[in-house]
């Protein structure tokens, strides 16, 4: 990366709505950039994070239509921190309702950490969809990797931040945290509900940059976004992302292999280890690997902003 990129200036939305993918789902769609623009379609992450406003200023509001949606369950999208209905495939088969809507042959897809995951599960599902996968903090769904961020393997890297994390369960059940932290956060006790999810939320908050953030870490405190986000990161983890098999992703690459694909991944990030970025890169060998030497897991981090904005730039140029 020959210099720093800045994101581009805010923007508001020209069009937003709420769309109705089933009998109990509704979720919210914006679209901001250009109407003419090259589409790009935008996957959060959590499961259960929500879109945020910053995510339209990583394109050239010129030469992008982007278009933004909270997935079901999650921020502006009802019923919100809803558990029935919501597996990966009901969110591939949203996308798709969105495009379709929109009236988009092909469009370009981007997703970070579990929008990584949900964007290479929608191109395997219809890779004749995707003009390009924009790819950053690649995760996997796999249980390694759940073991390493829930039971164990950052705690030992962040044994301060995990504290607050394993002390949220009771003793006897933290030989199994996710199932442990299942249990609660589905439960009838509001009170106990609330401070699981804030302990799971902030757990990841504080992990998430190569320097720790405390406004992030305060706002993942919140108790609104904490229910959402840890009730429907546990349903799907507990779930095994609904998966076939612990290994789908990589098992269905192949299926990938007439899809441009960029992948960008912070070289400390804690949240989604950089060996997962290498073994989608095995598995897709024409994909464009950068790892970012001194970033984390965040989006927000510089190297990883200025190389997402140089691969968004490059693509419309």
């Amino acid at each position: 990366m020959s210099h720093e990129l800045e994101l581009y200036p805010s923007i508001e939305p020209y069009h937003t709505e709420m769309l109705q993918v089933s009998d109990l789902h509704t979720i919210y769609v914006e679209e901001a950039g250009n109407p003419e623009g090259e589409p790009v379609v935008f996957l959060h992450g959590g499961p259960g994070g929500g879109s945020a406003d910053d995510y339209r200023r990583y394109f050239d509001p010129k030469r992008w239509r982007i278009i933004l949606f909270d997935q079901r369950g999650c921020k502006r999208s009802t019923p919100f921190a809803e558990l029935k209905e919501n597996t990966t495939w009901d969110l591939v088969s949203d996308i798709e309702k969105i495009r379709e809507k929109k009236g988009i042959e092909s469009w370009h897809v981007f997703g970070g950490s579990w929008g990584s995951t949900l964007s290479l599960s929608y191109a395997i599902s219809h890779p004749e969809r995707a003009k390009s996968l924009i790819l950053r903090g690649i995760f996997l769904l796999r249980k390694k990797e759940i073991q390493w961020f829930y039971q164990e393997g950052a705690s030992r890297i962040f044994p301060d931040a995990w504290d607050r994390y394993w002390n949220a369960i009771d003793p006897v059940k933290r030989h199994d945290m996710v199932k442990a932290y299942y249990e609660v956060l589905t439960g009838d006790d509001r009170e106990k509900k609330l401070e699981a999810a804030r302990a799971w939320s902030v757990w990841e908050a504080s992990t998430s940059k190569l320097v720790q953030d405390h406004d992030l870490m305060d706002g993942f405190d919140e108790d609104h976004f904490a229910e959402a986000f840890a009730r429907i990161e546990c349903h799907y983890f507990i779930n095994n992302g609904f998966f076939e098999s612990d290994n789908w992703i990589l098992d269905n690459a192949h299926k990938l292999k007439n899809i441009p694909t960029y992948i960008v991944h912070g070289r400390y990030d804690i949240v989604c280890p950089v060996e997962s970025a290498f073994d989608l890169k095995k598995a897709i060998p024409h994909a464009e690997l950068y790892v970012t030497p001194t970033s984390g897991h965040s989006l927000s981090e510089k190297e990883t902003r200025t190389k997402i904005i140089e691969i968004t730039n490059e693509i419309v140029r």
